[in-house]
C-alpha cells in the first residue's frame, strides 16, 4: 500500500474510534477546557464536510485537523463527525456544536462592532488584495483615505493567494477569481483590461512586433501565480509553450512591471499603467485579455462601522465613470494617456522605490515612436 493510502486509512481509523465517555457534566469547568481554535477547526471541517478541504483552508495537514477534532470530541464526550466514503458528515451532536461555533463567530463580530463604533478612536481594518492592485492602485490612494480617517490603521496584505474572509483572515478581500461560497458577500467591482507593453529601451534595441507571427521572435516577461491566467500567451500565439521566448519569470507584479520597464522584454500589464505615468509603449499585435475584479467579505462584517466605511471607499476606487480603465468596455491604452486628476497618478519615471538607472540611459517613449514611424 502506498504512503498516501496508509495515511487515509489511519485517518479513517482515528475518526471511527468512539469518542471517550467522560463522566463530567457539561458546565463552566468543561467549557473552560474547550479551545476556541479547536472549535474553529471543527467549524471549518463541518462547513467543508471534508477533512482534506478543511486542511487546505487552514493550510495545515489532514492529520492535524483530525487531532484537533478528536481533542474536542474527548472534552465534550460526544462524536462530532462520521466518516463517509466521500468525506465526513455531522452527527446530531456535531450539528448542535457546529451551530454554536457559528454563533460564537457572529458574537465575536458583534462585540467588535460594539467596541469599534467610534471612528475617532484607534482601530484596524484588514484588507487582502492582489499584489498588483494593492501596490499600484490602492496604496497611492491610501493617503487620501488616511486624511479622512486618521485613526484607522489599514493592514494591507498584498498577495495573489486569496484570503478566507469567512475564517476572518481579512475583513475584506479584493481578488481576481470569483468566490464560490454562498455564505459570503460577493460584489463585482469592475474589470481589469490586460495589454502587452514594452519600454522605449526595448523598442530601440529590438523593435516592436506588428502581429502574432512577429511576436514569436520577441522576448517575454512572464508572471505566474494564483489568480493569474498563465496560458494567455499560449492561446494567442497558438504555441504548445513559450519557454523559448521567456527571458524572465516572476511571481511578483512589481518585479514584472519593472522588468518590462527596464527593457528586459514585452509583458502584459493592466491598461491603467499609462494614466498612472508609466513610460511604456502599447504593443499592438492583437492581444487583449480581461479579468473581473471581485470584492468579498463576511456577511456580518459591515456591522463594524470602521470596516463598512472602508468597504464603501474601496468601491469608489473602481468607479468606471471616474476611472474608465475599470469599465466593462476595452479602451486602448493610448486613449487613456491624458493625465487624470487622481491621487493614484504617480510619475513612475521619477518615483522608483525598487530600481534606478542612469539618466543618460533613458530613452523616451516619444523619441522611439518617432524613430519607428508610429503614432
Amino acid at each position: 500500500m502506498s504512503k498516501p493510502e496508509t495515511g487515509v486509512a489511519e485517518m479513517a481509523k482515528m475518526l471511527q474510534r468512539p469518542a471517550a465517555k467522560m463522566p463530567r457534566p457539561i458546565g463552566p469547568s468543561l467549557l473552560d477546557r474547550v479551545s476556541w481554535d479547536d472549535l474553529r477547526v471543527f467549524a471549518i471541517a463541518g462547513r467543508e464536510l471534508s477533512l482534506r478541504k478543511a486542511a487546505a483552508v487552514l493550510r495545515t495537514s489532514s492529520s492535524t485537523v483530525v487531532r484537533r477534532i478528536e481533542r474536542l470530541e474527548k472534552i465534550l464526550a460526544v462524536r462530532l463527525l462520521d466518516r463517509l466514503p466521500d468525506g465526513v458528515a455531522l452527527t446530531n451532536e456535531g450539528r448542535s456544536v457546529f451551530a454554536a461555533a457559528q454563533e460564537m463567530q457572529r458574537a465575536s463580530l458583534s462585540v467588535r462592532a460594539q467596541l469599534d463604533h467610534e471612528l475617532t478612536r484607534r482601530g484596524v481594518v484588514r484588507c487582502a488584495v492582489t499584489e498588483g492592485l494593492g501596490t499600484f492602485w490602492i496604496v497611492p490612494h491610501l493617503a487620501e483615505f488616511g486624511r479622512a480617517n486618521p485613526a484607522t490603521l489599514v493592514d494591507l496584505r498584498c498577495s495573489t493567494q486569496p484570503a478566507d474572509v469567512l475564517r476572518m483572515e481579512a475583513d475584506v478581500a479584493i481578488q481576481l477569481t470569483r468566490p464560490d461560497r454562498p455564505d459570503q458577500v460577493v460584489t463585482r467591482l469592475g474589470r481589469l483590461h490586460i495589454y502587452p507593453f514594452a519600454s522605449a529601451r526595448y523598442a530601440e534595441t529590438y523593435g516592436l512586433p506588428r502581429d502574432a507571427q512577429e511576436m514569436i521572435r520577441h522576448r517575454i516577461v512572464d508572471q505566474t501565480g494564483p489568480q493569474i491566467d498563465e496560458h494567455t500567451w499560449l492561446r494567442f500565439l497558438g504555441l504548445p509553450d513559450v519557454e523559448g521566448m521567456v527571458i524572465v519569470r516572476t511571481n511578483a507584479s512589481a518585479a514584472h512591471f519593472y522588468a518590462v520597464e527596464l527593457g528586459l522584454g514585452i509583458g502584459v500589464l493592466a491598461t491603467y499603467a499609462l494614466p498612472l505615468g508609466a513610460d511604456l509603449i502599447p504593443v499592438d499585435v492583437g492581444y487583449r485579455h480581461q479579468i473581473d475584479i471581485w470584492m468579498t467579505y463576511h456577511p456580518d462584517i459591515r456591522s463594524v462601522r470602521r470596516v463598512a466605511v472602508f468597504i464603501d471607499w474601496l468601491r469608489s476606487l473602481f468607479d468606471a465613470k471616474q476611472y474608465p480603465w475599470f469599465g466593462d468596455d476595452f479602451i486602448h491604452p493610448n486613449d487613456l494617456k491624458k493625465p487624470y486628476n487622481s491621487p493614484a497618478r504617480v510619475d513612475l519615471r521619477r518615483e522608483r522605490p525598487f530600481v534606478t538607472r542612469p539618466p543618460e540611459d533613458d530613452v523616451s517613449r516619444d523619441q522611439v515612436m518617432l524613430r519607428i514611424g508610429r503614432t
